[in-house]
């Protein structure tokens, strides 16, 4: 059993009261995935600000953005990183994200890699004559077998519309607390080349290493790109290379399982989906998951315009889990609260659930509010329209909202995350901006 379902499974019992919230603690400090290192551990010791440098030939990077620019491809290129005074040589670093790229430029042209003319991203507005503001993936043993900080070899350089980042690092801890797979988030002093050091969150990168750590069994983890969709695309591997990358046991390429999936949740009439779709997808999680992105308002997730999820397939089950990627946008950061979870009809044979608009129209949000999307979810979609899967959505966000919300939990996280950055980072940002931007997402918990 994954360790973090454990988490999960005992997180009704502990919306109980106190006693109960003592056992959602526990619980989750017994997951990989929740939270951060123990103080003083490493990489992710979250109770400092961490220093990281990158130092890299100029002409590699221009090469890089000139090719990411050219067909939005993502090339690596070698530097040397330093994380709290350790030196790692041959490194790799590449570009990281897909919709956050949207806004990415090249100094002195407004050309972008999507085709889009300066449009800013959910990373804002980025120019590659600051590499600092670049969203990086960082691979210590990309050249070096075995080269890793502690136990990690990789992790991600997030970035994010605030200045603190706050956002997607109480996010993060959250996500771990309500039992569901999470990444391991810290603050940086980030400094490329020796220019001005900037304040950035890293956080774990789902992958080989992330994926034993979190799942206890044998799978395959597959990453949603931004413009793919869910839809069924036939049972041939090729036909997800564009929609799908497979990020865990690389070297063993094997798309049938998320084919047959994606054929289920597209081709199977409203009965059938209803009642075998347990069979195929962790429910209990997927409630859990559509819940929490609903209560941190979300609106950048698995319906949203970045498409932003994984499916893990665990081979013992033979059974899906939907894990949640990319919480830069938490708390409304995309300028809105939740929105439209519904979605138009499906591509390539999808069977529409009852009560669906024809034409690629959205249904209507979730009572309650629902989500803003941007683009339509299948899974999304057929789950909402089903009075029973609708039902526990609704009772797992009232839980939710009890167990990190009314109970302080949520305020706690925030507290302590703000006061690391108030005592090591004001050089980096004020006072008054970790202050204000708190207050902000401390709005939402009441």
């Amino acid at each position: 059993m994954p360790p973090y379902t454990l988490s999960r499974r005992s997180f009704g019992a502990a919306l109980a009261g106190v006693v109960g919230l003592a056992v959602l603690g526990a619980c989750a400090e017994t997951s990989s995935s929740g939270g951060g290192d123990t103080a003083g551990s490493g990489l992710f010791d979250d109770s400092t600000v961490h220093d990281i440098g990158f130092t890299f030939e100029q002409a590699d990077y221009d090469a890089m953005i000139d090719a990411y620019v050219a067909d939005s491809s993502k090339k690596w290129i070698e530097a040397t990183v330093s994380i709290d005074g350790t030196t790692f040589e041959k490194a790799g670093l590449r570009l990281k994200g897909n919709s956050t790229l949207r806004g990415l430029t090249k100094a002195g042209s407004t050309d972008t890699g999507s085709g889009q003319q300066g449009r800013g991203g959910p990373g804002g507005e980025l120019s590659s004559d600051k590499p600092q503001d670049l969203p990086w993936l960082v691979r210590l043993d990309k050249n070096v077998d075995g080269q890793a900080f502690g136990d990690y070899t990789e992790f991600v350089v997030r970035s994010n519309n605030s200045a603190t980042a706050l956002n997607e690092a109480v996010a993060l801890e959250l996500l771990g607390l309500a039992g569901l797979a999470t990444q391991k988030s810290v603050s940086t002093r980030l400094s490329v080349n020796g220019g001005t050091e900037v304040l950035r969150l890293i956080v774990e990168n789902p992958g080989d290493q992330w994926d034993a750590a979190n799942f206890s069994s044998a799978g395959i983890l597959y990453k949603a790109e931004a413009d793919g969709d869910y839809s069924y695309r036939g049972d041939d591997a090729a036909d997800y290379e564009d929609v799908f990358d497979q990020e865990s046991d690389t070297d063993n390429e094997n798309y049938a399982p998320l084919a047959a999936f994606l054929k289920f949740i597209n081709q199977s009439d409203d009965a059938t989906f209803a009642a075998e779709l347990d069979k195929h997808l962790d429910v209990s999680a997927f409630t859990t998951y559509l819940a929490f992105q609903e209560l941190i308002k979300n609106s950048d997730d698995i319906d949203g315009p970045g498409n932003n999820s994984y499916l893990r397939y665990t081979t013992d089950t033979d059974q899906f889990t939907v894990v949640a990627w990319d919480h830069n946008l938490a708390f409304g950061g995309m300028g809105g609260g939740g929105g439209n979870r519904g979605g138009g009809p499906g591509r390539n044979g999808a069977v529409m659930p009852s009560g669906a608009p024809d034409g690629g129209g959205q249904m209507q949000a979730p009572a309650g509010g629902g989500r803003m999307g941007g683009r339509s979810n299948i899974l999304v979609t057929r789950f909402n329209a089903d009075a029973t899967f609708k039902a526990s959505y609704d009772k797992a966000l009232t839980d939710l909202r009890a167990g990190l919300y009314t109970s302080g939990k949520a305020a706690e996280i925030l507290q302590q995350r703000a006061a690391v950055l108030t005592a090591k980072a004001t050089d980096l940002v004020n006072a008054d901006t970790i202050t204000s931007e708190a207050d902000a997402i401390k709005a939402n918990f009441t």
